[in-house]
């Protein structure tokens, strides 16, 4: 009899989210940025939690480091954080899943911030 496939489980990203979060729901989006396309400066209202499926992502929040988000990366924005950078840094198209973690009547998912 053929043995069955094993479920394997790989370590991502562990995210500290506020401890005074309450979330009740989950918004789940793809985005898709076109070849060297730029995000504007943003921060989101609650906390954000993804990973790059596609291409690669220069990924910086206010004040730390650049990092260089390649696929299967994954990443956190955390609630009301200025985001310097979420670029597409490749010749080609990326897409990355985004996962909103909303509050009860927490609509808004992204505020675009003055240069």
């Amino acid at each position: 009899m053929p043995t069955p496939p094993v479920v394997t489980r790989k370590d991502l990203l562990t995210a500290i989210i506020d401890a005074g979060k309450t979330v009740t729901k989950v918004e789940i989006k793809e985005v898709t940025m076109g070849p060297k396309q730029a995000a504007p400066l943003h921060l989101h209202p609650c906390p954000v939690v993804g990973v790059v499926t596609e291409g690669s992502i220069a990924y910086q929040v206010d004040g730390e480091a650049v990092q260089h988000l390649q696929v299967g990366d994954a990443f956190y924005e955390p609630a009301d954080v200025c985001v310097a950078r979420f670029d597409n840094d490749s010749d080609s198209p990326a897409k990355f899943v985004a996962f909103y973690l909303l509050g009860q009547d927490e609509e808004e998912l992204i505020r675009i911030l003055p240069e």
